[in-house]
């Protein structure tokens, strides 16, 4: 049995590092955190350009209609990135709450970033004033809503707004959009921690400290390699998380949950190690590694926080 993602979803991996990588993505973070989205916006427009905005909206709305494995690579490719925007929320969540409507065909051409309230586990709108189209969700029900007050965030880049429905309430599959919510956030933080695990490998290469390296020496080989476990220990159960929501397991519920508390345990231990590794350089605001370390204390408790989750594991097996 292969358990390895197939070469077509390598390359669409692999294309979207290529752009990304290009994409000056961290001088668009910092844009976005100070009220300028237009660096932002111009990285989803080359996400729209390869498809990745259109993973889950249905075809009738040229859509892709993607499996949930295609969205965890995707999704995991962002999080390494520190891509802005309620990238979770308008990708993953948005498609399922919307359904046969025809604001789909807009989420899937990029035109349209969508973001979502999912109370309680989610009470507030992630960047509602830069998102086109706001969603209430609950309950078996989407309304359209309207951005109220705002909050500060642990994320610069991650403004939070209260959200009031102002619209007529429609049925939708609320319970199937949190769980794809809850996995697309587990497949940042996985990817978010294998950024900071190569910039400290790479950093380790580099500074000296006593005439040698500091990667020569076996407490930071040991540290790093911890995390390295932590990282890949956490892939297997987001990627079987996503087959057990493609199935619609009985037990999807509990496996989304076992990995996002594995994800934003790897990403956590990965950003200790970070700036264990870094020293005071990695706290600097000037460093690009201080945006990803903002990045993972919001998503660990962006769609419930991991002792939610945890209690919800022991309450399933």
């Amino acid at each position: 049995m292969n358990f390895e993602i197939d070469e077509q979803q390598r390359d669409f991996a692999a294309s979207i590092d290529a752009a990304l990588g290009s994409a000056g993505v961290p001088a668009a973070v910092r844009a976005w955190a100070d009220g300028d989205t237009g660096p932002g916006r111009k990285v989803w427009s080359t996400l729209a350009d390869l498809g990745v905005t259109a993973l889950l909206v249905p075809e009738q709305f040229d859509g892709i209609g993607a499996h949930p494995v295609d969205l965890v690579v995707a999704a995991e490719r962002l999080g390494y990135w520190g891509v802005p925007g309620p990238v979770v929320e308008s990708v993953a969540v948005a498609p399922i709450l919307l359904a046969d409507d025809e604001r789909c065909g807009a989420l899937a051409s990029g035109e349209l970033i969508a973001t979502v309230t999912f109370p309680p586990h989610v009470p507030r709108a992630v960047d509602a004033d830069s998102a086109g189209l706001i969603l209430v969700a609950g309950d078996g029900e989407v309304r359209d809503g309207s951005a109220g007050s705002r909050h500060d965030s642990v994320d610069p880049a991650r403004k939070l707004f209260d959200a009031a429905a102002s619209g007529d309430a429609r049925k939708a599959d609320t319970a199937k959009s949190f769980e794809y919510g809850v996995l697309a956030t587990a497949a940042q933080l996985v990817g978010a921690g294998q950024a900071m695990l190569d910039a400290s490998v790479a950093y380790a290469k580099q500074r000296s400290q006593f005439g040698r390296t500091i990667g020569s020496y076996q407490a930071i080989k040991h540290k790093l390699a911890d995390v390295h476990i932590a990282v890949e220990l956490a892939r297997p159960l987001v990627y079987g998380a996503a087959l057990s929501l493609a199935d619609g397991s009985p037990d999807t519920a509990r496996d989304v949950s076992a990995a996002l508390v594995a994800a934003a345990d790897a990403a956590l231990l990965s950003a200790r190690s970070s700036l264990q590794t870094h020293g005071a350089i990695g706290f600097t605001q000037e460093h690009d590694l201080s945006l990803l370390l903002l990045r993972v204390q919001a998503l660990r408790s962006a769609w419930g926080d991991p002792t939610w989750h945890r209690r919800r594991v022991l309450e399933a097996l």
